[in-house]
């Protein structure tokens, strides 16, 4: 997901009138819902290898811990957004939340494997679910004026959850057990649910979204090179990424402690990778989607060779969480300018397809981890990276992304 610039569009219903600080908190109450999601969502990424030999499953198996939510939000996206349309979007965001809420305590308490896996198939539906409907609410939240700033606030809380919540979940899984990190990201998620149902306003849906609205985003030929290019980057990302934590631990050679700062690094590097390529998107997407793409390759190529040392690890995993930062906003943006008079379903295309390649990536990079190596795995996510560096070129030279019919 992106950080934030998402274009903005003018609010499908107008905002109701209520003071500044109201309407501000309502957008906070949004973002620290996201950011209970997305830290949810990755914080197996810190966890893996302390919650696989709890069950004595492999790293490749643990992996599925990433693999089952993306595909249920790939699934529950467009589903959960049509079977809801008529419905108060208050009312669908907190069950959504206190889905999350109830995955989270599942995870914590879970006495085999195959519950844990239960537990992440909620957090897939609640993906699906908020993301699809939230990501588009700014502009029912403040003024016309102020949609694009509501929308850098909903959005940072991506960056956040990779900067404070995966660091902070991974240091309480090496200090009090994993079992505790997930304890405590149910008791975040609760309060988050109390302040969405204190902020928000009332708020009917408008526009509703239709499988059929879909349907006809896919025939524009814009729409259908963010998904090649979406495909390949968040492919090769997520097959490696996930899997860094034995990376670093096996090649590099770093301890429990070390693996954190690495994560902490490489997420502050994603803010800045985020607000750069927001604001190189907007004037060249060709060029913010191919350099990012081409870093992504880079990185993964280099790791292997200079990832042997702790300096050489650590250099690379900042120039790699810049590098990615930028990709949900170039793909997300490719998106919303492809069909920009229907912004909810162009959420929903936008998350049913990055999380469903999210999870492709975690599943196809377990396997190979499985029977090879970290190196090699980041060898062949350097190869399907630098795929979409010529692609994005060769659309790019046909120009901008031109806006698809309603």
């Amino acid at each position: 997901m992106s950080t934030a610039t998402t274009p903005s569009t003018s609010p499908l219903t107008p905002p109701p009138d209520r003071s500044p600080f109201r309407a501000w908190s309502a957008v906070v109450s949004v973002m620290l819902g996201i950011f209970s999601i997305v830290t949810t969502e990755i914080l197996p990424i810190g966890l893996l290898t302390s919650i696989g030999s709890s069950f004595a499953v492999s790293d490749g198996m643990a992996g599925l811990m990433m693999t089952m939510p993306g595909f249920l939000a790939a699934v529950s996206a467009p589903l959960v957004t049509v079977a809801t349309r008529t419905a108060d979007r208050r009312t669908v965001l907190g069950l959504f939340v206190l889905l999350l809420a109830l995955a989270n305590f599942m995870a914590a308490l879970a006495t085999s494997y195959w519950l844990v896996l239960v537990s992440r198939v909620l957090v897939g539906i609640t993906i699906g679910g908020f993301w699809s409907i939230g990501a588009g609410l700014a502009g029912q939240l403040v003024p016309a004026r102020s949609v694009g700033r509501a929308n850098a606030v909903i959005f940072s809380a991506v960056p956040l959850g990779s900067v404070l919540g995966v660091p902070l979940g991974t240091f309480v899984g090496d200090v009090a057990g994993w079992r505790t990190a997930f304890f405590l990201m149910g008791g975040l998620t609760l309060a988050v649910l109390t302040l969405l149902r204190l902020a928000l306003p009332p708020l009917p849906a408008s526009r509703p979204t239709r499988l059929g609205v879909l349907g006809g985003m896919l025939r524009s030929t814009d729409t259908r090179i963010a998904l090649a290019m979406t495909f390949l980057v968040v492919l090769a990302h997520f097959g490696t990424y996930t899997y860094v934590t034995p990376f670093l631990e096996q090649v590099t050679g770093a301890s429990a402690g070390l693996v954190t700062v690495c994560l902490l690094v490489y997420g502050a590097a994603g803010i800045a990778g985020n607000f750069l390529g927001g604001a190189a998107v907007g004037r060249r997407p060709r060029a913010a989607f191919a350099v990012a793409a081409a870093m992504i390759a880079g990185t993964a190529l280099l790791l292997p060779v200079l990832g042997r040392w702790h300096g050489g690890a650590v250099a690379l995993l900042i120039v790699w969480g810049v590098a990615y930062g930028a990709v949900p906003v170039c793909s997300q943006t490719w998106f919303a300018k492809a069909s920009p008079h229907t912004p909810e379903a162009s959420s929903v295309l936008f998350t049913a397809s990055f999380q469903a390649t999210l999870s492709t990536g975690a599943l196809v990079g377990g396997a190979v981890l499985d029977h090879s190596s970290p190196s090699t795995l980041m060898l062949l996510g350097a190869a399907t990276a630098s795929l979409a560096v010529p692609l994005a070129w060769a659309h790019g030279a046909r120009g901008r992304p031109r806006p698809g019919k309603p």
